[in-house]
């Protein structure tokens, strides 16, 4: 059972890290087009929130253990 979990918790963690890195391309992307400060402004806490989520460390239990 606890394997199923570590599963989901890395999906969901990679899904939420995606989303932001979707997010921070469509702000850059809008920054070089449409809007120069307020989508560059908008891309740089996407891009941080995305690399948060990541390289953000699982619960314990899932964690693999270097031995």
């Amino acid at each position: 059972m606890k394997k199923n979990i570590c599963i989901v918790e890395r999906i969901s963690k990679a899904g939420v890290g995606l989303f932001f890195l979707i997010t921070a391309v469509a702000f850059l992307v809008s920054g070089i087009t449409i809007l120069p400060f307020f989508g560059f402004f908008l891309a740089v806490p996407a891009f941080i929130a995305s690399a948060y989520f990541f390289s953000a460390h699982l619960n314990k239990s899932c964690e693999i253990e270097a031995k």
